[in-house]
């Protein structure tokens, strides 16, 4: 079956690579992604396969039932695009302003037809059933995998484990890393507005002022992660936007802050939260003034089941050879693929789509360019990995 696999796989490249190409042109964003589920759902009319449209707003599930009952695999691709301008130049570039595949989505969906196909053309040798979950939404809070985790059609049919791969640019095409345990971060979003008294800034003893207050608390908020968090637990609580919107000799009324903390253990998270509300709103208060608080919970901590993630490894190393597959760092982005981890026993791992000895763009970035030998491998893996991993779960 291996080898039967890989040469499915490389026949539909060039196919894959049309479809890919046709989704890169045609972005949309979170949960408005209505005519790139219409594409989707064209080709699997074209494999016959049977799905469900309008999953969780605008996603799809498909399901490839096999020759006997057994297991449940789902395979997770996204559908959304990101509000970034395109920089690469190149023929097939986003065709919608300020609308782009940055993070590879549009290759994600590729794959998972090319595994469609595959998986179809296989079904009278899978014992059990593959969900292929094409999910909107994964940009955008609360994240498209709570809406598709809802659903009735999920709810019928729960996989007993969850498989996702996401490209990673820093890895060339043509290797494969997994990481057991951990692997991404949770992410919160922190918004504090910094109010005080403002007027004319040549008279600072009449005023009470919030961009003092607010320097102080962005440089004493570090300290929550320098002096309050676990050794073995990363952390990482930055500020990227601070609003104060006054003038060389104006001060403002307020200062709006925005950031972002990670971790990757909920119990810190929880607690960090209170900390950092009590931190800002104590050297704002014992300045004169006041601080508002609002910490927006995003997506929680992704980790892979050990056992499993260490099998899929093993069965990769079986599709590429040993020398394609490494070891994932930790890694302190997020991904609401974790909203599956939290239920399901999950393998999430990343498809190498940089170009050797090249300074390749990273993700969310208007000049990522995907090296496309990324989609001769990955749809066949994912399908190996799926059929192997349903017969591990016999």
């Amino acid at each position: 079956m291996l080898n039967t696999i890989r040469n499915l796989s490389k026949s539909q490249f060039n196919q894959m690579v049309e479809l890919r190409r046709y989704l890169h042109q045609h972005p949309e964003l979170s949960f408005k992604e209505v005519n790139t589920a219409k594409r989707i759902a064209q080709e699997l009319d074209k494999i016959g396969i049977p799905y469900h449209s309008g999953v969780g707003e605008t996603g799809i599930v498909a399901i490839v039932n096999g020759d006997s009952s057994g297991p449940t695999i789902g395979i997770r691709a996204e559908l959304d695009a990101l509000p970034i301008q395109e920089q690469t130049g190149l023929d097939y570039s986003s065709a919608n302003p300020n609308v782009m595949h940055a993070c590879g989505h549009d290759v994600h969906m590729a794959n998972l037809i090319g595994t469609a196909k595959i998986l179809w053309e296989l079904r009278d040798e899978i014992k059990g059933k593959i969900l292929l979950i094409f999910q909107p939404g994964e940009e955008l809070l609360p994240g498209g995998a709570l809406s598709i985790i809802n659903s009735q059609v999920f709810k019928q049919n729960v996989p007993d484990l969850m498989l996702g791969a996401h490209i990673l640019p820093e890895l060339e095409a043509g290797r494969v890393g997994f990481r057991s345990g951990p692997y991404m971060a949770s992410g919160d979003e922190v918004y504090l507005t910094v109010k005080g008294k403002g007027g004319h800034a040549a008279m600072p003893h009449t005023l009470v002022d919030p961009v003092v207050m607010a320097s102080h608390i962005v440089l004493a908020l570090q300290q929550v992660v320098s002096r309050n968090a676990p050794i073995d637990v990363p952390t990482v609580l930055s500020f990227g936007k601070i609003i104060g919107n006054g003038a060389t000799n104006v001060i403002p009324d307020l200062v709006e802050i925005e950031g972002t903390f990670r971790t990757m253990n909920e119990s810190w998270r929880a607690k960090a939260h209170n900390l950092i509300a009590q931190k800002a709103k104590g050297i704002a208060q014992s300045m004169g003034g006041d601080c508002l608080i609002e910490i927006k919970e995003g997506y929680p901590t992704l980790s892979n089941h050990p056992q499993l993630t260490a099998f899929a490894n093993s069965l990769a190393k079986e599709y590429i050879g040993p020398e394609g597959v490494v070891d994932l760092p930790i890694r302190m982005t997020t991904d609401d693929f974790a909203y599956y981890v939290q239920s399901i026993p999950s393998v999430y791992f990343r498809v190498g789509a940089g170009f050797e000895n090249a300074e390749n763009a990273g993700l969310h970035n208007g000049k990522l360019v995907v090296n496309e030998h990324v989609i001769e491998q990955a749809g066949g893996l994912l399908a190996w990995l799926a059929i192997g991993l349903i017969g591990k779960l016999q």
